[in-house]
C-alpha cells in the first residue's frame, strides 16, 4: 500500500502511533494519516485504496462535526443542569421545601461528579472516548426524566388547603364563618403516615435525579477536550476549543430563558381542574410548570447524544490548518512553520508526561499514589492561593445562581418567569463577556503572572466596590395583619380589636389578600373579617374581590393576591450592577488560570488542572448553595406548617434578608481580594529576593513559559 512513497521517520513513527488496535479499520486511518501534516502536495504513492475512498466522505471521521456536536451536546447538559436553580422557588412551594434543602438539592448535582471526576484522568486514555460520552449523555437525559416524575406521581397541587381539589368553594370556605359553619380540620386525615412517605419519596427521587446528573456529566466536558486535542491540527486545536467553552457558556442563560418561559405556564397544565383557576402569576400561591423543562431539556440531550454512537475511537489527526486563521496569524507567527513542524514529535512527548501520573497504573495504585501528588501539588503558595480566590468566588457565583431568582422575587415582589428573563439577560451574558475581555487582556497585553496577579486584583476589587450599593437597593416588608408589625404603622387589627373574634380561620390555610388603600396584607380573606366574595366576568375573572371586611375601614373590600411593592422598579438598577460585577468578578479568570497553569511543574499542569475543579466542587460548589440557604432560611417571619412539619417560608423580612444574601456575597469577594492581595505580595517578594542574587541566563527551556520578552524568569518560581 502507498508503495511510491519515500519512506521518512515521521511517517513511520505516526504509523506505529495508530496501528495499536485491530487491523482494518485502523490500518486504513493509518493510510490516510502519512501524508505530511503541513499540507504538502501529496505524492503519487498516496493515492487511497477503495476502502479508504469510502471512509474519507464519513461525517464521523471530521473533527470539526465532532467539535459541532460536542459543542451542543455541552450546551444541552449545562442547560439541564442550571434548570433546578431557575425553578428552585417554585419546587419550593410545590414540595413544602424549605432553602436550605432545596440549596442541599441543587447541590447534589456535584456530589456524583465530584466522587468520579478523580478517575477520568485515570480512564482518559483506555476508553471509547466518544461512546462514553454518549452513556453519559444518556444518564443526563435520564436524570431529566426522573426529576420531572414527582409531578406525575404527586397528588395535583392545591394552592388552597381547605378543600382537597381547587374549586370555587376554597374561597367560600376563606370566608369569616362562625365556628359552627366552618369546616372541620383535615389535619388528621391529611397528615398520615402514608402521606408523609410518599412527600418524603418524591423528595428522595430528585435527589436521586441530581445525583445521577452529576454522574452523566463525568465524561462529558474532559472527555470530549481530551478528543478535540488529540485529533485536531495543533493550531487548531485551541480555536476549537475556544468554539467549544463560547457555545457551552450559553448554556446556562438558556436554562434561566427557559425557566422563565416554563413558569409562566400553571403547574398542572396537563390536569387543569374543572372550571379553570382563579390564580394569576402574581399570586404568592402560584406555581409554574416546573417539571416540563426537564422533560425538554432532557429531550434535546437525548438528540445530541445520539451521533456520538458513530464516531470512531480515534479518527485521523487534521492535516490542515484553517486558511482564515492561517491568514489572520500569518503576520504574528512568523515562525509557524518551523513550530509546526516539530509539533508531530511533540505531541507523543507531551503525552508521556499525562502518562507518568496514570496509564501505566493499576486503579489501585493509582489510588495509592493520588493523595501525594494532591499534597505535592499544594505545597505551591501560589496554586494554593489561586485556588482559594478561585473558590470564593464560586462560591459566590452558586449562591448568586441558585437563589438570585428567590431574592428578586421576593426582594421586588416580580413573578418567578420575569427573575429568571432579567438573571438571563443581564448576568450571563455579563459573565461572557467578562471571561472574553479578560483574555483577551492576557494575550494582547503579553501579561506575565505579575501583571496577571494586579489584573486580578483590580478586578475583584472593582466587584466588591459595585457590592455597596447593592445593601441599600431593595422594598421594605410588607405590612402583613397579626404577623409583621412596621414601627410607625397602626395595623388594622390594632385600629379594629375583635374584628376576627366571630371569625373561626383556618390555621394553615393561605389566600392573601390586600387592603390597598392602607396597604396591609392579611392571610386569608377571613383574618380581614370578609363575609362576602364576587368573582368579576371574563376576561379579569382571575382577579377576586373580597367584600364586608370588618378588619378594613368602612367595612370595604379587599382584593386577592399580596401587595404591590412600592419600589418594583428597583429590579433593573440592581440587575444592572449585578450584571456589571459579574463581568468584573470573570475578568479574572482567564488570568487566574494562567497564574496555575505557569505555576506548577509541567508534568503536573493536567492534574493540577483536575485538582483545582475537583476541590471547587467540594468546597464551593456543593456548600454554598446550603450556606446561602440556610442563611435565606434564618430572615422568615411566618412559616407554612405541613403535617406539624416546618415547610415552604410565606414572609420573610427583607431588609434582613437582603443585609445577609448580600452581605454572604460580600464576604466572599473580600476573600477572593485578600487572596489576589497575598499572591501580588508573594511574588513581589520572589522578585526583591532573586533580584539580589546574581543569576545566570535562564534555561531555554524555563524561557519559553514568559508570555513577555521582559519578564523575568523569578516570576515563574513558586
Amino acid at each position: 500500500m502507498a508503495k511510491g512513497r519515500k519512506p521518512d521517520g515521521l511517517s513511520e513513527h505516526k504509523s506505529s502511533l495508530l496501528l495499536k488496535g485491530s487491523v482494518g479499520e485502523e490500518a486504513q486511518m493509518t493510510d490516510k494519516d502519512t501524508k505530511s501534516p503541513m499540507g504538502t502536495e501529496d505524492t503519487p504513492g498516496d493515492v487511497a485504496s477503495p476502502e479508504s475512498q469510502d471512509l474519507q466522505p464519513s461525517v464521523f471521521h471530521n473533527i470539526k462535526f465532532f467539535v459541532l456536536c460536542h459543542s451542543l451536546l455541552q450546551l444541552a447538559q449545562l442547560m439541564i443542569s442550571g434548570y433546578l436553580k431557575s425553578s428552585i422557588s417554585t419546587v419550593e412551594k410545590r414540595f413544602g421545601l424549605s432553602s436550605q434543602t432545596s440549596g442541599m438539592l441543587a447541590a447534589f448535582n456535584e456530589v456524583g461528579n465530584t466522587a468520579l471526576i478523580v478517575f477520568v484522568s485515570y480512564f482518559g486514555s483506555r476508553v471509547h472516548r466518544p461512546r462514553l460520552i454518549g452513556y453519559g449523555a444518556i444518564l443526563v437525559a435520564l436524570a431529566g426524566l426522573l426529576m420531572a416524575l414527582p409531578h406525575f406521581i404527586s397528588e395535583p397541587y392545591r394552592y388552597d388547603s381547605t378543600s382537597p381539589v381547587d374549586t370555587p368553594q376554597d374561597f367560600e370556605a376563606s370566608l369569616c364563618q362562625p365556628a359552627t359553619l366552618a369546616p372541620a380540620p383535615s389535619n388528621g386525615s391529611s397528615c398520615s403516615s402514608y402521606t408523609e412517605a410518599k412527600h418524603l419519596a418524591l423528595v428522595a427521587i430528585m435527589f436521586t435525579a441530581q445525583t445521577l446528573l452529576g454522574v452523566g456529566s463525568v465524561p462529558i466536558q474532559p472527555f470530549g477536550i481530551s478528543y478535540i486535542d488529540d485529533f485536531a491540527h495543533n493550531n487548531n486545536s485551541p480555536l476549537y476549543l475556544g468554539i467549544l467553552f463560547a457555545v457551552t457558556m450559553m448554556g446556562p442563560g438558556m436554562a434561566y430563558g427557559l425557566g422563565g418561559l416554563m413558569l409562566s405556564f400553571y403547574v398542572d397544565i396537563n390536569r387543569m381542574p374543572e372550571g379553570g383557576i382563579n390564580l394569576t402569576s402574581k399570586d404568592p400561591r402560584w406555581v409554574g410548570a416546573w417539571w416540563l423543562g426537564f422533560l425538554i431539556s432532557a429531550g434535546v440531550v437525548a438528540l445530541a447524544a445520539t451521533p456520538y454512537f458513530f464516531f470512531p475511537r480515534e479518527m485521523p489527526k487534521e492535516k490542515h490548518e484553517l486558511l482564515f486563521r492561517r491568514r489572520v496569524f500569518a503576520v504574528v507567527s512568523k515562525g509557524a512553520d518551523s513550530s509546526l513542524e516539530q509539533s508531530p514529535e511533540e505531541s507523543p512527548k507531551k503525552r508521556d508526561g499525562l502518562a507518568q501520573i496514570a496509564p501505566d497504573l493499576t486503579v489501585l495504585q493509582f489510588i495509592k499514589v493520588f493523595p501525594g501528588v494532591l499534597l505535592r501539588t499544594l505545597r505551591h503558595p501560589i496554586f494554593l492561593l489561586v485556588v482559594l480566590s478561585q473558590v470564593c468566588l464560586s462560591s459566590m457565583a452558586a449562591g448568586m445562581a441558585t437563589f438570585l431568582p428567590k431574592f428578586l422575587e421576593r426582594q421586588f415582589s416580580v413573578t418567578a418567569s420575569y427573575a429568571n428573563v432579567l438573571i438571563g439577560c443581564f448576568s450571563f451574558p455579563s459573565a461572557i463577556v467578562g471571561i472574553i475581555v479578560g483574555g483577551i487582556l492576557v494575550k494582547r497585553l503579553h501579561l506575565g503572572p505579575m501583571h496577571c496577579s494586579v489584573l486580578c486584583l483590580l478586578g475583584a476589587l472593582s466587584c466588591l466596590l459595585l457590592s455597596l450599593p447593592l445593601f441599600f437597593m431593595g422594598c421594605p416588608t410588607h405590612h402583613i395583619a397579626g404577623i409583621i408589625h412596621q414601627p410607625g404603622a397602626q395595623l388594622a387589627l390594632e385600629r379594629f380589636p375583635g374584628c376576627m373574634e366571630p371569625c373561626s380561620c383556618p390555621v394553615d390555610n393561605f389566600n392573601p389578600v390586600c387592603d390597598t388603600s392602607a396597604r396591609v396584607e392579611f392571610l386569608t380573606p377571613c383574618h380581614a373579617g370578609c363575609a362576602n366574595r364576587v368573582v368579576p366576568e371574563a376576561p379579569d375573572k382571575s382577579q377576586v374581590l373580597y367584600t364586608n371586611c370588618s378588619c378594613v375601614v368602612g367595612g370595604g373590600t379587599v382584593s386577592s393576591g399580596s401587595c404591590d411593592s412600592a419600589c418594583s422598579h428597583l429590579v433593573l438598577p440592581f440587575m444592572l450592577l449585578i450584571g456589571l460585577s459579574a463581568a468584573l468578578a470573570c475578568i479574572t479568570h482567564t488570568p487566574s488560570f494562567m497564574l496555575i497553569l505557569r505555576g506548577v511543574k509541567k508534568e503536573d499542569k493536567t492534574l493540577a488542572v483536575g485538582i483545582q475543579f475537583m476541590l471547587l466542587r467540594v468546597l464551593a460548589w456543593m456548600p454554598s448553595p446550603v450556606i446561602h440557604g440556610s442563611a435565606i432560611d434564618t430572615t422568615c417571619l411566618h412559616w407554612a406548617r405541613s403535617c406539624g412539619r416546618r415547610a415552604v417560608c410565606r414572609y420573610y423580612d427583607h431588609d434582613l434578608l437582603r443585609n445577609r444574601f448580600i452581605g454572604l456575597q460580600f464576604f466572599f469577594k473580600t476573600g477572593s481580594l485578600v487572596c489576589f492581595a497575598l499572591i501580588l505580595a508573594i511574588l513581589r517578594q520572589q522578585d526583591k529576593d532573586e533580584g539580589t542574587k546574581v543569576v545566570a541566563c535562564p534555561d531555554p527551556p524555563q524561557q519559553l513559559l514568559l508570555s513577555g520578552p521582559e519578564k523575568k524568569l523569578e516570576e515563574f518560581r513558586v
